[in-house]
């Protein structure tokens, strides 16, 4: 395999842009465009880029194959260190996650892959505060780290896309360097996640979701000014890792696996774990390897206790565990001491998995969206359905629960990741091809898409004839993302169903506010100047009307002062346009993007 070049922490590629001259910072973009498709030598562990013939970068990672260090990267150059060939290489680098070494040793700490699904533990080791205590709000050293990072992520929102380049990457990386050492480990998170985001869009790599960034950038500027505002939550500062404890002795039971694609080159497995009272537990294979990690994983053997367990047996299995290790958000450790025997497993029909069944979808789903906004599509939701037809990649299905025997409304299905070395696809083809089937599910609803599940696995429905039939080794059960289901996992003869007339109406799509939501995610895509564009050429009320027309008064509001605020230009003393300052307008766009994202929750709310 072609080497590539290693993950660089924040604070050494800021340190490096910062050293450029500005003769040298106007060539970085053109510079990292140009030495990232260089060829990468490797001569144990050590990378080298040759920039040129006097010009040679050498990369040194620690043993975490991490560039933590300045030293660990350096050019042959006569302008080392202060050079374009290390401050465009370094820039090229991958954004190395954050470090724990600041975090108590002996703890056991999870790794850390970005982008892996929500945890399911439902808060049972999270220890509530009591009522009576006063929560303290951020100290000075915060309230000034936040006060930066907000202005950095207001420049770069104001730059946009095509102009948030090297140097507003770094100001930011910079930015979010000084809020981790302040202890604002979630507002330093959210900056990493722009600014991979950025660089995803400039690059036009892993198909970048505008969507995605607009939501980090929203979470990034709405932490940032609570915290800025000296805030109390304790939530906007969040936690540097997750540490296990002692967990004493569980009996666990397996639901089902999860295959874990990352953005960030992350690849693996996640089986869902559940104990006879109810709870919640993980256990994970997540590291470095993308599609073909994952794929991997899902037969790979369990790290926890004796290992002669794999995901595969345990999600159709269970542990007696004794010495257990459990993170806050229920993630099985496997330090030293955890002991662990294989156990029989549970059909979905008894214990405590045939409660996941037992209430109608309608109140399950109040209950998620009733959360926290990033928490809701995080927990597993079971139900029974019957699938009516094909629809884009995914599946229309209705719902089947004797408690509401009214039909109800039509449920999009769509696979958990389409990536062909998975089996999500081809199995919604298999169920696509035999409307009237009715199946068993498990999976997380959308938060952000009308009326839509993403299964997990499936099973048989019991009680019927028009349903899977699986051998008795699946234990009722097919983990979509590795299964594969066949012709005979299927009844021979279906009953009809009523079949679809038309596509069914989406009304998160159909509404109006895909104007607003298209001036948010303009004020990303473009910068400042795209949005400002419709005020210049007399069309400032343009998307209002409309808005005001369909009900969304506030929005319309929102979308006009967004629109003259990217406009507002000043003048210094001497009549010479002044560079507008970022952070009104930033906060005119958070205000927009806020209230946009509750308009857009309630409507999903509503198509359940």
């Amino acid at each position: 395999m072609k080497p590539q070049l290693p993950p660089a922490v924040p604070e050494v590629v800021a340190a490096a842009v910062e050293g450029l001259t500005s003769r040298l910072r106007k060539k970085l973009d053109t510079a990292v465009e140009s030495y990232a498709a260089l060829p990468v030598a490797e001569l144990d562990g050590t990378l080298s880029v040759k920039c040129g013939e006097d010009a040679e970068v050498t990369l040194t990672p620690g043993p975490s194959g991490t560039l933590t260090d300045a030293e660990q990267a350096v050019c042959g150059c006569l302008l080392a260190p202060r050079c374009l060939h290390l401050a465009a290489i370094l820039s090229a680098c991958p954004v190395a996650e954050p470090t724990a070494a600041d975090d108590v040793s002996g703890a056991e700490a999870e790794p850390p892959p970005a982008d892996e699904p929500p945890s399911t533990e439902q808060g049972a080791f999270a220890q509530e505060a009591p009522a009576t205590e006063v929560l303290p709000g951020p100290t000075r050293a915060q309230v000034a780290a936040a006060t930066g990072l907000r202005a950095a992520a207001a420049a770069v929102l104001a730059a946009g896309i095509p102009t948030a380049g090297a140097v507003p990457q770094a100001e930011l990386l910079r930015a979010a360097h000084t809020a981790r050492l302040a202890g604002l480990h979630r507002a330093e998170a959210a900056a990493l996640r722009v600014v991979r985001g950025v660089r995803a869009a400039r690059t036009r790599k892993d198909g970048p979701r505008l969507a995605g960034l607009v939501a980090d950038l929203r979470e990034l500027l709405l932490t940032t000014h609570r915290l800025a505002s000296a805030d109390p939550d304790p939530a906007l500062v969040g936690t540097a890792r997750r540490t296990y404890r002692a967990g004493g002795a569980l009996k666990v039971f397996g639901v089902c696996r999860e295959p874990v694609l990352s953005a960030t080159g992350y690849g693996g497995v996640v089986t869902h774990l559940a104990t006879e009272d109810g709870r919640w537990f993980s256990v994970a294979d997540v590291k470095p390897g993308g599609p073909a990690r994952a794929r991997a994983a899902g037969t790979a053997p369990v790290a926890l206790g004796s290992g002669a367990l794999d995901h595969a047996r345990l999600a159709r299995g269970g542990l007696l565990i004794s010495g257990a290790t459990i993170s806050p958000e229920g993630r099985l450790g496997s330090g030293r001491g955890v002991m662990a025997t294989p156990l029989d497993g549970l059909p979905w029909t008894s214990g405590p998995l045939a409660a996941l069944f037992g209430r109608p979808l309608r109140e399950v789903v109040a209950d998620r969206l009733a959360m926290a906004p990033e928490e809701p599509g995080g927990a597993l939701i079971g139900c029974d359905l019957v699938v009516v037809g094909a629809a884009g990649e995914g599946l229309l299905a209705r719902e089947l629960h004797p408690d509401a025997p009214e039909e109800g409304p039509l449920i999009r299905l769509l696979p958990a990741h389409a990536h062909p070395d998975l089996a999500h696809t081809a199995n919604f083809a298999q169920l696509a091809a035999r409307p009237g089937i009715r199946v068993r599910v498990i999976g997380r609803m959308d938060p952000d898409r009308a009326a839509t599940l993403r299964p997990l696995a499936v099973g048989p429905v019991p009680d019927t004839e028009a349903t899977l039939r699986l051998p008795a080794d699946r234990l009722d059960r097919v983990d979509l993302g590795y299964d594969r289901l066949g012709g005979t996992h299927f009844p021979d003869v279906l009953s009809p169903v009523e079949g679809l007339t038309g596509a069914p109406a989406d009304p998160l799509a159909d509404s109006p506010l895909w104007r607003m939501r298209r001036l948010v995610e303009l004020a990303v895509a473009g910068g400042r100047r795209a949005v400002a564009e419709p005020a210049r050429d007399g069309d400032r009320r343009g998307s209002a009307v409309a808005l005001r027309r369909g009900g969304f008064g506030t929005m319309a509001d929102l979308a006009t002062a967004l629109t003259a605020e990217a406009d507002r230009r000043t003048r210094d003393v001497f009549g010479r346009l002044a560079d507008a300052d970022s952070d009104p307008y930033a906060l005119v766009w958070l205000s927009a993007a806020v209230h946009l994202a509750g308009a857009e929750r309630a409507l999903v709310k509503a198509t359940w």
